[in-house]
């Protein structure tokens, strides 16, 4: 399975037969270039212009939301039902876990998660290869119960996202160092390859350049 980074909470996941999977696509008010690659699959977090971008991608996605069983496109997903804010969704409103299995890695997408998971919670999400992980705080859970969730879920390699990459970005959330401050050898990568069979111990903090 092959991970690229298109900026904040969205990462594009090729399996080994082709597959694409995309989750939480934004629009061009965040800051990035907004993402325009095809794919097979798209997730949906939540119902917010940064993560739901559905209608800019080219081709005719799957789209995938909410909680409980999906396939698509040959690929299983679960959605995991958490909330958006720490009070139970009154704030922003809920949001969804994904667990997608990709090439037999259980890829856990935490969307904007606003709150520690309780154990009942991250008994549901289950076993995690893969972490993407929001740090930047503000609307999502910040560095401190970031660094705690991935103790929590014990996942082989973690991926940040959702953090403040430059000036353009113009989101009050904090910058991707508060969250490294945990890990100091953590390792930057251009894209991502990695095989069920060979999987670290963990946890391989990654942080993933912008695609271009």
């Amino acid at each position: 399975m092959k991970t690229e980074w298109l900026g904040h909470a969205c990462f594009l996941f090729t399996a080994s037969d082709g597959v694409k999977v995309l989750t939480d696509p934004f629009d061009e008010k965040v800051g990035y270039p907004p993402p325009k690659v095809e794919v097979d699959v798209v997730t949906v977090s939540h119902q917010h212009f940064d993560h739901n971008a559905t209608h800019l991608l080219p081709g005719r996605p799957v789209v995938v939301e909410g909680t409980g069983k999906h396939t698509a496109a040959g690929i299983a997903i679960r959605g995991v039902g958490v909330f958006h804010d720490p009070d139970r969704g009154a704030k922003r409103g809920p949001n969804t876990v994904f667990i997608i299995r990709m090439d037999g890695l259980n890829v856990c997408h935490l969307g904007d998660l606003g709150h520690p998971l309780s154990a009942e919670q991250a008994a549901e999400i289950g076993k995690v290869d893969v972490l993407c992980v929001p740090v930047g705080g503000f609307f999502t859970i910040d560095a401190k119960t970031a660094h705690a969730t991935v103790d929590q879920l014990k996942p082989a390699v973690v991926l940040p996202m959702h953090y403040k990459y430059d000036a353009k970005v113009d989101l009050p959330i904090a910058p991707l160092e508060d969250f490294l401050s945990y890990y100091p050898r953590a390792e930057r990568q251009k894209s991502l390859v990695l095989d069920k069979d060979s999987l670290p111990a963990g946890p391989r903090v990654v942080v993933l350049e912008l695609r271009s």
